[in-house]
C-alpha cells in the first residue's frame, strides 16, 4: 500500500495526493502535522528516502530560521527538531514497498509508483 505524508494546506501535497488517487492504487494518508511521526518513525522514513536528515528539512520555515539555522546539529538533533516541529518536514512524502521519495515532482512520483 502507498502511504502519503500529506499537508492539506500545501499545493504540492494536494497535487501529489490527487495524482495518487488517479492511479487507482490503494493508499493511506498520513496527516503528519496532526499525527506527528516519532523520532524512530522519522529515522525509518529517512532510511527509506536514503537521504540525510537535513535534506528533509524545510530550511525556509520560520521555526528553522529562528531556532536552528546556523547551529551545528547532529543528525539526531535534526530528527528531533522534525519530531518536535513537524512543519519542518518536507512534503509530500510518498512511501511504497519499503522505499520513499519526496513527491514534489509528479513525473518522479509516476515513475516511482510504476
Amino acid at each position: 500500500m502507498i502511504q502519503i505524508y500529506h499537508n492539506p494546506r500545501c499545493g504540492k501535497s494536494r497535487s501529489c495526493l490527487a495524482f495518487v488517487e488517479d492511479t487507482n492504487q490503494e493508499y493511506e494518508i498520513i496527516p503528519y502535522l496532526t499525527e506527528t511521526p516519532s523520532f524512530e518513525d522519522l529515522k525509518s522514513l529517512l532510511e527509506k528516502l536514503n537521504i540525510e536528515p537535513i535534506q528533509l528539512i524545510r530550511t525556509k520555515e520560520k521555526i528553522w530560521i529562528d531556532n536552528y539555522k546556523g547551529k551545528t546539529l547532529t543528525n539526531d538533533q535534526i530528527i528531533e527538531a522534525m519530531a518536535d516541529n513537524p512543519i519542518l518536514i518536507e512534503r509530500p512524502i510518498v512511501v511504497k514497498d519499503g522505499k520513499a521519495i519526496i513527491g514534489r515532482d509528479l513525473d518522479l512520483v509516476a515513475s516511482f509508483l510504476d
